[in-house]
């Protein structure tokens, strides 16, 4: 055979290769979508499982706890927990309806000083007729929002029993982690759990750090923005810019705020996002995971798309592992350094010198 009949062939099965790979993704992108109902509380449970395992095993090691008094005393104050921020949740909704009519106010004074500046006539609408339905806003909007938060809890509460039930199983099941053996899964189980550990513990100082700004400035529901904060933060870099803009329709109808303080509203805890998130989070984890955030951010859409916003949060843990299972195999570790963000290692592969 004739060297171009010898180029050809190979050319002919990567071709064969890559077309195989696409189809492979499809059919796990699908797989993974029509999966979901059983996939994201079994995924959910098991990074519950790596939130919570330091704290039970800190009680069997330290305190001595028997393995079950661990478990329920983990379970129990995980449930306080969620009693809590459904209390400031509830809370949050019921002051919000109160404060409907005096939104609905400060609404029609801001729409007053846009029609002074901008001529919306010249736009061919009508000044009073704008000004009626930005009236009825705050009423349309909460007639909208506490029948979707009262569905959005049922789907929590039903999905919830499910993850519970899963990550008592693995709870239940699970074994200690013995480091001698440098295996795949004692190295999937370290670095997602110091990931857990570093993201927890950011999350709260981001969290307590936004709340006192708001708290100070005298923003309506700052401890709800501060909660919202801890959970965003979970979602990298859309999250910290969601947390970051959610008071702004508070901070500019709230009259008793000045201009000034409602800069300091939104460029403070922008700062704060900032910093935690780009300064501090990256020295705290350092190489935990070795992901580039391109890949991170492709793989946020791709889940958000397939799993909605529970993959959002999962996204980049999941993406962690496949990295992890990656480098262990000789196949795989070109895909690990792209996802890395090493694409020198695609040219070593053409050399066929990747170690």
């Amino acid at each position: 055979m004739s060297g171009y009949d010898v180029e050809k062939v190979k050319s002919g099965q990567r071709t064969n290769t890559i077309c195989l790979l696409i189809l492979a993704c499809v059919a796990v992108g699908v797989s993974l979508y029509m999966l979901a109902p059983v996939l994201v509380p079994f995924v959910l449970a098991l990074f519950f499982t790596y939130c919570l395992t330091p704290l039970i095993d800190f009680q069997q090691s330290r305190l001595k706890f028997p393995k079950m008094l661990a478990l329920v005393v983990t379970a129990l104050l995980g449930v306080l927990i969620l009693v809590i921020t459904g209390g400031v949740v509830l809370a949050t909704v019921r002051q919000m309806s109160e404060n409907g009519g005096a939104y609905q106010v400060q609404i029609a004074k801001l729409f007053e000083r846009i029609a002074a500046a901008v001529p919306i006539q010249k736009l061919g609408l009508d000044p009073n007729e704008v000004a009626e339905s930005l009236k009825k806003l705050p009423q349309m909007a909460l007639r909208g929002i506490l029948p979707a938060i009262v569905d959005s809890s049922m789907s929590v509460i039903s999905n919830g029993a499910l993850v519970v039930i899963f990550m008592l199983f693995i709870l239940m099941g699970r074994s200690p982690m013995v480091d001698k053996n440098d295996n795949i899964l004692n190295e999937i189980e370290s670095r997602v759990k110091k990931y857990i550990i570093s993201k927890v513990l950011v999350s709260m100082i981001t969290a307590a750090l936004v709340w006192l700004t708001l708290w100070l400035l005298k923003v309506d529901f700052a401890l709800v923005f501060g909660v919202l904060a801890f959970v965003l933060n979970f979602i990298p870099n859309v999250g910290s810019a969601i947390a970051t803009l959610l008071p702004l329709p508070i901070v500019i109808l709230s009259p008793e705020h000045t201009i000034l303080a409602k800069f300091a509203a939104i460029l403070i805890p922008g700062a704060i996002q900032l910093i935690m998130g780009n300064i501090v989070e990256p020295k705290i984890m350092g190489e935990t995971l070795d992901l580039h955030p391109i890949t991170i951010l492709l793989t946020l859409i791709f889940f958000g798309m397939i799993w909605g916003i529970p993959g959002m949060f999962l996204a980049t843990p999941i993406t962690a592992v496949i990295k992890i299972i990656l480098e262990r195999s000789s196949s795989g570790k070109a895909v690990a350094e792209v996802l890395a963000g090493r694409l020198d290692a695609l040219k070593r592969v053409k050399k066929g010198s990747l170690e």
